[in-house]
């Protein structure tokens, strides 16, 4: 290893770059752990039919969900008003609303909301307080946490100026808080986090980790990395829908959008990599270690997600939603593969006939394998 690289982060300056830490340089190889049960937090689609939401489905998509967590005894926690549902585009009414509903649907389900800034379009430097009106909504309700997602003038930030605005935010919390980087594909002026900025998040005590969505670059195993090698008392959980095995194999959580379509699996793959003695496991092989099939379970998933998570034109992922919507009607949970009716990130025509095909591969090994759910 070379000697130059950065391993102390009292080393780390706000302009350093991944490249220049050890923790870029770490093989996945070296984080893989057969023995630690993580938790899969599913970021889940609002569904809509004739324009309106369609609630039924809504619930009747987390309790596919569910069912599928339940056979493999894998902890599962729902993210509501995130991108899979629509926060850019819904009124603080309905923000208020599907989480009123799903408590009411739950009650004792754990949740984390996605918080945004609320009236920050005129604004010309970014104001903390824009955060607090969605958070107070979601602070109304106990058993849940808060991911702080980004925003344009939040984002345009120095790292220095960007870690006060996040201390800032800080200030309105009372509940466990997860804060959440992204790269374009997902919003054109988003930026992943520096190294020295992801430490200084990780300090504070508000929170207790952090969602890395990513789909060029393995930020993912530069969190992982540092986040091990310095014993940090913070969680890394990969948002990254075209790799959704690394988190597996690294025993650590996953934040995706991709559970909503590709839950069975993801569990069933989740218990698979678990050797046999982890307390909790479901299904022991017998043998002592992992169940090494899951190797085909991970393409099979995989072949689901970057269909449904492709990139347009013009890079961006963002119409993953409408897939998904398309795969859970013909899945026969929602009524419609209607996106938000406000939503501009939309697929093709023939988008339904796509996603058939996609499904395909994920069927054939949910059969051969008797994992069930499609």
């Amino acid at each position: 290893m070379n000697r130059d690289l950065i391993r102390d982060p009292s080393e780390l300056r706000p302009d350093t770059v991944w490249t220049d830490t050890v923790w870029a340089w770490t093989a996945e190889e070296t984080l893989a752990d057969h023995g630690r049960k993580a938790r899969l937090c599913a970021a889940a689609l609002l569904p809509f039919c004739d324009g309106k939401v369609d609630w039924a489905g809504f619930a009747a998509s987390i309790r596919w969900m569910q069912a599928a967590a339940a056979r493999w005894n894998v902890e599962l926690v729902l993210v509501l008003n995130a991108d899979t549902g629509y926060i850019f585009n819904l009124s603080d009414e309905l923000y208020g609303e599907v989480l009123r509903r799903f408590r009411e649907e739950f009650p004792g389900q754990r949740f984390i909301a996605g918080v945004t800034a609320r009236g920050a379009e005129g604004d010309r430097a970014f104001r903390a307080e824009r955060y607090r009106g969605l958070i107070d909504l979601v602070q109304a309700h106990e058993n849940c946490e808060v991911m702080i997602m980004t925003s344009r003038l939040l984002n345009e930030l120095w790292p220095e100026k960007r870690r006060d605005a996040y201390y800032e935010i800080a200030e309105f919390l009372t509940h466990p808080a997860l804060v959440h980087a992204l790269e374009p594909a997902f919003v054109p002026w988003a930026t992943p986090y520096e190294p020295w900025l992801l430490w200084q998040l990780a300090q504070h005590p508000k929170f207790v980790g952090g969602k890395i969505s990513t789909l060029d670059e393995p930020h993912f195993l530069y969190w992982a990395a540092m986040c091990r090698d310095l014993g940090l008392d913070f969680a890394p959980h990969s948002g990254d829908d075209f790799g959704i095995a690394t988190a597996i194999r690294c025993g650590l959580p996953l934040l995706i959008g991709a559970a909503v379509t590709g839950a069975p699996l993801i569990c069933a793959a989740k218990d698979m990599w678990l050797d046999d003695g982890v307390a909790g496991k479901a299904f022991p092989t017998g043998r002592g270690g992992f169940d090494t099939r899951v190797y085909k379970v991970f393409e099979a998933f995989q072949s689901l997600e970057d269909q449904v998570f492709r990139l347009d034109a013009g890079g961006s992922a963002a119409a993953y939603k409408h897939s998904t919507a398309h795969v859970l009607h013909q899945l026969g949970l929602i009524g419609s593969a209607e996106a938000h009716p406000d939503c501009r990130d939309l697929r093709g025509a023939d988008e339904a006939v796509r996603m058939a095909e996609a499904m395909v591969r994920p069927r054939r090994m949910a059969a051969r394998l008797g994992i069930g759910g499609y």
